[in-house]
């Protein structure tokens, strides 16, 4: 009896040190993340060895004017490097983190190791702020991957991060499902933003998900902001663009002002029209034939050249119906143009003003095959605009009317650009631009042409119109002024 007392406690203190043997030799490719942010943060530094491990801090969610209230009063007092790492957890309930801010301490290769084990666990991650952390090219490089594996991550503000390579365009390919971005005080010059422009839209591709850039106080300059000009040609899903503070002057803001308004597409974008127009009554053909096949119950091998010839009939014939009023009944081709680019058709839901989601009238210059292509075609692709049209032998296109906010304050604009955008402004009808903001610039505020384009915007946007729109302020955030 006396022996197997002693052989069971014995096996209780070879279990108890093999537990202490486990806990000591776990790894951090061991660890497995909770998705607690603050507990992960703090077991996974330990395991990596991290020497000063900073320290977390956890606040409930606030509204956005208090939550833009405290970042500008933090942003003031940090000039240097923070003596006291700091890891800021907003949260959306008890224990989901919403927000994630790291501000004015530098970021090395193993913090950024830590965050790319604990960020994407977590279920509710929406927001990214890292304010002056340093970062280098090999950091960012890391930090985009961890990026794209935030499954619910929307915004991420990345300001006073300057990166030789200036490869910030990264971050919103045309994969990228970022919804806001934000890239002040980052020494973008114009290799920068020929990037960002890339990334924005090239005549093949487009980004669909970004809403919002803001590249206040930079150094984009003339030749870069012509850049970012071609990438609006055809994007059709920024709303918001912040260029202010970027040494611009008239020769920029012309190419800017150009997109807005009606501009003729080039011989490569005219090339590309015809190939997706191809492909849309292809897709119109096919879907007709599939549909006749169902309703006859009979295979398409056995079709006689009159069934052949009536299947052609019925294919012109969806492509000239028109719209009930009262029912609003969309063709099924609209359907497959969805298909093929869905998350364009749902971005241009939220843009009232934009024509996107309507089917528009015939263009009597285009030749027949695209008047019928075209009518059944939603405008979720820029070249299948419908209100591209044929003149003087040119195809012009009636330009982007998806911006909605375009702040250009802070720069070197004259009167000349002033009467290039008052003509783009006037060519967009009710569409288009709901704030302009051009203050601080090289005319005078009390300018014919300005006042003119200030009473423009505030009849597009009632509820702005007493003011003079949206400015930089110290800080690089948005605030809006009252009219002088």
């Amino acid at each position: 009896m006396r022996k197997r007392v002693e052989k069971s406690s014995k096996e209780k203190v070879d279990k108890v040190d093999s537990g202490i043997e486990e806990e000591t030799s776990k790894t951090a490719d061991d660890y497995q993340c909770s998705g607690n942010l603050e507990m992960d943060f703090t077991g996974l530094c330990k395991l990596m060895g991290v020497k000063k491990i900073p320290s977390v801090k956890l606040k409930q969610s606030k509204s956005v004017m208090e939550h833009n209230r405290s970042q500008k009063s933090l942003e003031s007092q940090m000039t240097t490097w923070s003596s006291e790492p700091c890891l800021e957890i907003e949260l959306e309930n008890e224990d989901q983190s919403k927000t994630v801010k790291i501000s004015g301490w530098k970021v090395d290769d193993m913090m950024l190791q830590v965050l790319s084990r604990t960020l994407p666990s977590l279920s509710n991650f929406q927001c990214l702020h890292m304010w002056r952390v340093g970062l280098t090219d090999c950091t960012f490089a890391s930090l985009r991957n961890t990026v794209s594996l935030c499954s619910n991550l929307r915004k991420v503000v990345l300001d006073g991060n300057p990166l030789p390579e200036q490869s910030y365009h990264l971050l919103i390919g045309k994969d990228s499902m970022l919804t806001d971005l934000s890239l002040r005080n980052n020494h973008i010059g114009e290799e920068g933003a020929r990037l960002i422009g890339s990334s924005l839209s090239t005549v093949p591709t487009a980004n669909k998900n970004l809403l919002s850039l803001n590249l206040a106080f930079n150094s984009i300059g003339d030749a870069g902001a012509k850049h970012i000009a071609q990438g609006l040609r055809l994007n059709r899903s920024l709303l918001c663009l912040s260029l202010s503070h970027n040494q611009i002057g008239d020769e920029g803001a012309a190419r800017l002002a150009e997109v807005l308004g009606p501009f003729a597409l080039t011989h490569e974008e005219i090339v590309e029209r015809r190939k997706l127009l191809t492909k849309v009554e292809q897709s119109v053909i096919q879907t007709s034939l599939v549909s006749l096949a169902d309703s006859q119950e009979q295979p398409l091998s056995v079709r006689s050249s009159s069934s052949l010839d009536r299947l052609n009939k019925i294919a012109k014939n969806t492509t000239k119906k028109k719209d009930n009023p009262k029912k609003e009944e969309k063709p099924a081709p609209a359907q497959v143009a969805k298909k093929e680019e869905p998350k364009v058709a749902k971005k241009d839901d939220k843009v009232p003003r934009s024509q996107a989601g309507k089917i528009g009238p015939k263009d009597k210059n285009l030749p027949v095959s695209e008047q019928e292509t075209v009518e059944v075609v939603e405008t979720v692709i820029p070249l299948l605009d419908p209100g591209i049209v044929h003149t003087g032998g040119k195809v012009i296109h009636p330009g982007n009317t998806c911006l909605t906010s375009l702040n250009l304050s802070g720069n070197k604009l004259t009167e000349q650009s002033l009467k290039l955008f008052l003509s783009s402004l006037e060519g967009q009808g009710e569409g288009g631009l709901l704030r302009l903001s051009l203050n601080r610039n090289r005319f005078p505020s009390d300018c014919d042409i300005f006042l003119k384009i200030q009473e423009m915007m505030a009849l597009k946007d009632p509820l702005n119109k007493n003011n003079t729109g949206q400015v930089e302020d110290e800080h690089g955030e948005l605030k809006t002024t009252s009219a002088a």
